[in-house]
């Protein structure tokens, strides 16, 4: 075989190789840019801030927080607002009957980097029958402490009783998070 043809077949294997691997990739359904924004905010997103808005609060551990009707979460600074006497179950006659504890949902973010694990949270169930403030004992990224927080904020419950008067009461509220239990179709 001449040199002439050899390079010619080379050059030609290279081609179609290279015609080939070109075809592959473009028919793989990779996209090459990111997608267009979604058009419906996520619940658990943040409202984008504006001049005047403070900014969005980020859940801290030993933190409280106030319920507030905007979904909002608004922090606690000066503890010195808790003029209410709170009882622990123990020293009730009749212990807080929770009647209904909403799920959080998941965050875009949290499912997208596979967080996982629970949030702990204390709140505190008033003798006037709301969700007083919640305390973050342990918490999760991704915007989970806070969808935590607000479902919390929703907790519906009886009042402990106490020599017949409805008081207030310190509770223990858990959430769990894992991604086999989040749907892909839910925020």
């Amino acid at each position: 075989m001449s040199p002439h043809k050899l390079i010619l077949n080379s050059l030609f294997s290279v081609l179609a190789v290279l015609a080939l691997a070109g075809f592959t990739y473009s028919q793989s359904g990779r996209r090459s840019k990111a997608p267009p924004p979604s058009l419906t905010p996520e619940a658990g997103t943040p409202k984008p801030v504006t001049a005047g808005d403070p900014p969005p609060v980020t859940a801290e551990r030993d933190q409280d927080y106030r319920c507030t009707e905007d979904g909002s979460l608004a922090r606690i600074v000066e503890p010195g607002d808790l003029e209410e006497i709170v009882f622990s179950a123990k020293d009730a006659d009749v212990r807080t009957v929770i009647s209904a504890k909403p799920k959080p949902s998941y965050t875009r973010e949290a499912r997208r980097n596979g967080v996982q694990g629970f949030v702990t949270l204390k709140a505190l169930l008033s003798a006037r029958g709301k969700v007083a403030r919640v305390r973050v004992v342990k918490g999760l990224p991704a915007g989970l402490t806070e969808n935590a927080i607000r479902a919390a904020c929703r907790i519906e419950f009886k009042p402990a009783m106490k020599n017949g008067q409805a008081v207030s009461q310190w509770v223990t509220a858990e959430y769990v998070f894992r991604l086999a239990d989040s749907s892909i179709f839910t925020p």
